[in-house]
Formats: C-alpha cells, sequence, structure tokens
C-alpha cells in the first residue's frame, strides 16, 4: 500500500512563473522518503488561455506498517 501527497505550486499573476521552484520541492520531499510520481496543470484546458495557473506535483511512499 502507497500514500499519497499533492503540491500545489501557483503562477504569479503577472510574471506566470511559479511561486516555487518545484525541483526544489522535489528534492526536499525525496529527502523525506517521497517518490515524485508526475507534474501536471490540471485547469490547463479550462483555463482559458494558453497556460494553466498552477502545477500539481504528486509523491507517494510506501505505507510503512
Amino acid at each position: 500500500m502507497y500514500e499519497y501527497k499533492f503540491i500545489k505550486i501557483e503562477f504569479k499573476k503577472l510574471s506566470g512563473k511559479p511561486i516555487e521552484d518545484y525541483r526544489e520541492v522535489i528534492k526536499n520531499h525525496a529527502n523525506q522518503g517521497w517518490r515524485f510520481v508526475q507534474i501536471f496543470s490540471p485547469d490547463f484546458a479550462t483555463s482559458g488561455i494558453a497556460a494553466g495557473s498552477y502545477y500539481e506535483l504528486i509523491f507517494e511512499r510506501p505505507i510503512k506498517q
């Protein structure tokens, strides 16, 4: 069994750049035993513009029993 963690990284309003560096978020979570699974922008298709307003990072790790 696995547990999952979802991290939302929003973009700055004017520049459209991520507020946090997703690479650092991935490294920090890896140090805590999380395995990076996927990054995507859930609202990309529905935002009405050519870019989404945030990334979602998905992590998993085995549940300790």
